[in-house]
């Protein structure tokens, strides 16, 4: 991903994982970077920004 798309890619996962609050971290950025025709290689990474995400989440909420 060039940089500047990595950063849009990212805040857009971001926001995805605020609305949808996804059970299976892995899944929903399968799903994503298929949807939106991500290049191979990043799930890995993408997959821990959305874990990260939700915890944030879970830590504001309770």
């Amino acid at each position: 991903m060039a940089k500047h798309s990595q950063n849009e890619v990212k805040e857009s996962l971001k926001e995805l994982t605020r609305i949808f609050q996804p059970k299976d971290p892995r899944k929903f950025v399968r799903d994503y970077i298929r949807k939106y025709r991500i290049t191979g290689g990043y799930e890995d990474e993408l997959t821990m920004l959305v874990e990260d995400e939700m915890d944030k989440l879970n830590s504001s909420v309770g």
